[in-house]
């Protein structure tokens, strides 16, 4: 099936069967990747020690700053070139998918440079102390180094979903958790690299799957496809896809400046290991927000295509089934962690203290898990539709508005347990934001319905 083809289904197949199609390989591939990174802090708690795993936990920021890059180029871009399909304007759609590998290039360049020539107090200010900046330092070159291709192989996955092509985008992600496995294996049990080598195994199956990717965009037969002429920047277009991408952006870079937060305040109140527990934690949590994300993937290029063909009753179906599905997941994963958290906690580390406070943490950080999964699906749907300022809003409202005070007023009077407690305070409060502003749009799309009828 062509980009055409695959475009026109999206208005046209029943919702339920679409948003399986595409949101089923997302996340096969987002579930993959989550195993992965369980797999990969799982060695490194187990062969490399406790302290490479708090040294892990200072490059949360990191990689979450370079994500804000990325997802303001990869997200902004493929929801732009669904509607741009949805409208058939297919040109735009294919200068679009140029402009995004250029953006990409110059973001990913610049990122590197900046963050490799001030590394050490940049880490130091997020956390590190003299016993974990050397882990966080060894493992943050490496990453920093293949910077630009991380970057790459995020956007190109991001237009292959836009593109119809949910398949080819779940195939990339298996092919890089696969090597990545297989390579962490090689450089740390193996070889004995450290924390080095998950970083250098990490970089290499990211590049072989780009470089698989751009081979796909390579294919001529194709509407969306590599060729003269689409490279150079061009002012609307990325006006577009940042203003559609900014939401994202600002989610990320938010959720940088948190954690740089919740580490200072982990340490100062419980010292290196606390940060190492809200790692591990950390990682549980993302295990199943990974299944949402991939939801919100699958749901991103059906809804954004609806929306610029203006069928809201199939964009709002879309919808509905959505938050429904991301319920379902993170209850499940809200109950395993209520009932199992030690023996969670226990894949990645033995060390009693690591432990007994890591399983804490996981019960109290994901104490009301299950509300999340809607916030974060309505909040994509907004993304999708190019509702920037909405999307802004409800990005911004769990962790600027509402975790950030918390972090800092609840270990005033619960002091460790109340860095914990600040978390699942948030995610209920930004819940309980979130709903009133789709009732309220909901009846917008429904009034346009009836107008156009």
């Amino acid at each position: 099936m062509d980009n055409k083809q695959a475009a026109l289904e999206l208005g046209t197949k029943p919702v339920g069967q679409l948003l399986w199609q595409y949101a089923l390989p997302a996340i096969v591939a987002m579930s993959a990747s989550s195993l992965y990174n369980i797999i990969d802090r799982a060695m490194i708690g187990q062969i490399v020690g406790p302290e490479a795993i708090a040294g892990l936990g200072i490059t949360f920021p990191f990689m979450n700053l370079s994500a804000a890059f990325g997802a303001a180029v990869g997200v902004g871009s493929s929801a732009s070139i669904s509607v741009k399909l949805g409208q058939k304007d297919y040109l735009t759609a294919q200068n679009l998918l140029g402009n995004t590998l250029t953006l990409n290039l110059i973001i990913g360049f610049s990122f590197m440079v900046v963050c490799l020539l001030f590394l050490d107090p940049i880490l130091y200010f997020f956390g590190a102390s003299e016993v974990t900046l050397p882990y966080a330092r060894e493992f943050m070159i490496v990453i920093l180094l293949g910077n630009v291709m991380t970057h790459m192989y995020f956007g190109m996955n991001a237009v292959l979903r836009a593109a119809g092509k949910p398949k080819h985008a779940m195939y990339s992600v298996l092919f890089t958790v696969a090597m990545n496995i297989v390579l962490v294996l090689a450089f740390v049990w193996w070889f004995r690299w450290g924390i080095r080598g998950a970083a250098l195994a990490t970089v290499t199956s990211q590049t072989l799957a780009m470089c698989w990717q751009l081979w796909l965009f390579s294919d001529k037969r194709e509407i969306l496809h590599l060729k003269r002429g689409i490279y150079k920047l061009k002012r609307q277009l990325v006006t577009s896809i940042i203003a559609i991408g900014i939401s994202p952006f600002l989610m990320n870079a938010t959720s940088c400046i948190i954690v740089i937060v919740m580490n200072n305040q982990f340490v100062r109140y419980g010292g290196d290991m606390a940060v190492g527990a809200y790692s591990i934690a950390n990682s549980v949590v993302m295990m199943f927000f990974m299944f949402v994300m991939g939801m919100c993937q699958g749901m991103q290029p059906i809804v954004g295509y609806n929306y610029g063909a203006e069928k809201y009753d199939r964009m709002l179906r879309c919808l509905f089934i959505a938050i429904g599905c991301a319920t379902l997941i993170l209850l499940i994963g809200w109950a395993l962690s209520m009932l199992f958290p030690r023996e969670i906690a226990r894949v990645f580390t033995t060390d009693p203290t690591l432990l007994d406070l890591s399983a804490r943490g996981i019960k109290l950080d994901m104490l009301v898990f299950f509300v999340v999964g809607s916030q974060a699906t309505i909040t994509h749907f907004f993304q999708s539709i190019g509702k920037v300022k909405v999307s802004i809003f409800l990005s911004l409202s769990r962790q600027l508005f509402l975790l950030l005070p918390m972090v800092f007023i609840f270990p005033l009077f619960w002091e460790l347990d109340g860095v914990w407690y600040s978390m699942p305070a948030s995610d209920f409060g930004s819940f309980a934001m979130t709903i009133p502003m789709l009732m309220w749009y909901m009846k917008k799309f429904r009034s346009e319905e009836i107008q156009k009828i």
